[in-house]
């Protein structure tokens, strides 16, 4: 299977392609393979494995390359590749199954258009170097918080505003290049300030305690030369060194083919690359070895502080047995405290459970009485409306009780003309108390003569049931003289000057039973009172038969029975004072 499809390479990139081959095929040659700037526009790993099966360092940066893995090949034939530089390429996306080469130390994808990395790199424990500079990523994966030996982080020249909080876990990041300008997380004054402080605010957001990276890697470096010397990290480094140091001779000593000429400048640039990586990590190194040795000192001093604090150890264990002591003479105390203090508690909660209770049946009582006081209100408003009714009555009987009243200021004798009855026998029914019989007698027109050729059947049917007033009529037209004296009328309903009468709805008089009036005489009463209902406006009604006054007009008309006897009312009779 060829190594390039597709677009046909020009005769310098097939030359170029070939010499990279040769190189890559000779004795000792077998773990660097590049093939840079060969204008390859994809790359079969079953042809690269039959070549170099063994290779650790795989060089593609400057072709065309759209895709790393082509169809029907599998990543996982280079298990053992450590460097992958794939820089200046036309790379779209990276393969789902990357977290298969798992002895990637250094990926190098700067200048593509990658838009997202996939969750699978996180699987890459031993990548250190990963840089995605200038390509087209707008997020990093949660899962790159799982790279737990990567110590430099390259995301600059991309859209990263924010970044993941998984960050915080790398504890061995040790460079961090974004754009600082552009982060809105963290706030773009906390990227400024560097890697430390990206790191710290990390770890604060995911609440664990920030630590350097070099307390985390003497681990990664051991691992990485399977040693647990402190010399790993130069062993690493110089095996490195040889390898590119005969990777070169290999170069130098076919420098008489043309084509070496080709990759002259790019060998330069390769060295002066490997002599400033060179400086960085001995820098680091004696950074890293100079914290160790205050480590060191730190530690000493410290076991120095414990066995000098050796000696204090009995003062302080005897105080602690002496607090010992104590706390079981005061556990007794605290528990019948405890037992106190529950009891109150349980008495709290069921002197609040009966105040719940009282509570819900005085909110029933309160419900109850607003409802009685609404009903009321209600019965209230029909009263006033019903007494607004007969207000609006009276003032339409205005005319009628004026005419009334006009008709009442008759004098005597024309009233006593216009009724055709004598003047004895009004005096006479009314010291019988049968007053209330005048106005059959005016109704049938009965005189002393007409008396003289009645009996006590023809009275009867007259409406005079009584048989004392009987017996009283037929002696009165014998003897009119002897039975009857004369005397002024008394205050009949018909008589009264000044009066208005009302006919009260009550039952008839029974027939025989006399009615006297308890009321003392208007001679003998006294003036003017007030109404004993309202104790307001003044008494102007009179009742009858009892006689009373002690009513004004307006509580008179919800009476049935007098206020001070208690007898039946019949009639009601408007006093008008002069």
């Amino acid at each position: 299977m060829p190594l390039f499809f597709k677009k046909k390479p020009s005769e310098d990139s097939k030359k170029k392609l070939e010499f990279q081959l040769c190189l890559s095929k000779e004795a000792g040659a077998d773990d660097v393979l590049d093939i840079s700037a060969c204008e390859l526009s994809e790359v079969s790993f079953i042809s690269i494995e039959s070549i170099c099966p063994l290779f650790q360092v795989l060089i593609l940066h400057n072709n065309e390359l759209r895709s790393l893995v082509p169809k029907g090949c599998d990543i996982g034939t280079l298990a053992t590749l450590k460097v992958l530089d794939l820089h200046e390429n036309k790379l779209t996306s990276l393969p789902e199954d990357i977290g298969k080469l798992t002895s990637l130390q250094i990926l190098n994808v700067e200048k593509n258009r990658l838009k997202s990395l996939p969750p699978s790199i996180g699987d890459l424990q031993l990548l250190q170097t990963l840089n995605v500079k200038g390509n087209c990523l707008c997020e990093l994966p949660f899962s790159i918080g799982s790279l737990s030996s990567l110590r430099t982080l390259n995301v600059s020249d991309n859209n990263i505003v924010q970044l993941p909080k998984q960050l915080a876990y790398i504890r061995t990041l040790e460079t961090f290049t974004l754009d600082a300008a552009m982060m809105t997380y963290p706030p773009s004054s906390v990227c400024v300030e560097g890697t430390e402080s990206i790191q710290r605010f990390l770890c604060s957001e995911v609440v664990i305690e920030y630590c350097p990276p070099s307390q985390y890697l003497l681990p990664v470096l051991e691992h990485d030369c399977g040693k647990q010397d402190t010399n790993s990290f130069d062993s690493l480094e110089e095996a490195w060194k040889n390898k590119f140091s005969n990777y070169e001779k290999r170069k130098v000593r076919d420098s008489s083919d043309p084509v070496y000429i080709l990759f002259s400048l790019e060998q330069e640039r390769l060295e002066h690359g490997v002599s400033q990586q060179q400086k960085v990590q001995d820098a680091e190194r004696m950074l890293m070895l100079e914290k160790v040795r205050q480590a060191e000192d730190d530690i000493s001093s410290r076991i120095n502080n414990m066995l000098m604090d050796n000696n204090s150890m009995e003062y302080f264990d005897r105080k602690f047995d002496r607090v010992m002591s104590l706390q079981l003479l005061d556990k007794s105390k605290a528990i019948t405290q405890i037992i106190q203090e529950s009891w109150c508690l349980n008495r709290c909660v069921c002197v609040q459970e009966f105040l719940v209770e009282q509570r819900s049946a005085l909110s029933g009582m309160l419900q109850q009485l607003m409802k009685q006081r609404d009903q009321r209100e209600q019965e209230l408003r029909q009263v006033l409306v019903e007494m607004q009714l007969k207000s609006d009555s009276n003032q339409q009987n205005y005319w009628m009780i004026q005419y009334q009243r006009l008709l009442n200021t008759k004098p005597l004798t024309l009233r006593m003309q216009e009724a055709g009855v004598e003047t004895g026998l009004v005096n006479m029914l009314c010291k019988l108390s049968a007053q209330h019989y005048l106005p059959i007698l005016v109704h049938h027109k009965v005189t002393t003569e007409s008396l003289r050729h009645m009996k006590s059947s023809d009275l009867k049917k007259l409406g005079i049931h009584e048989i004392g007033v009987q017996k009283a009529l037929l002696n009165w037209k014998n003897d009119e003289a002897a039975s009857v004296p004369m005397a002024s009328p008394p205050l009949t309903p018909s008589l009264l000057p000044n009066a208005i009468v009302f006919h009260a709805p009550s039952s008839p008089v029974t027939p025989g039973t006399p009615v006297t009036p308890s009321a003392p005489s208007p001679v003998e009463g006294p003036g003017i009172s007030e109404c004993v209902v309202c104790m307001e406006a003044a008494a102007q009604i009179i009742f009858l038969p009892c006689g009373h006054v002690c009513c004004c007009q307006v509580c008179s008309g919800a009476l049935q029975g007098c206020p001070l006897c208690r007898s039946t009312i019949l009639q009601c009779v408007r006093l008008y004072h002069g």
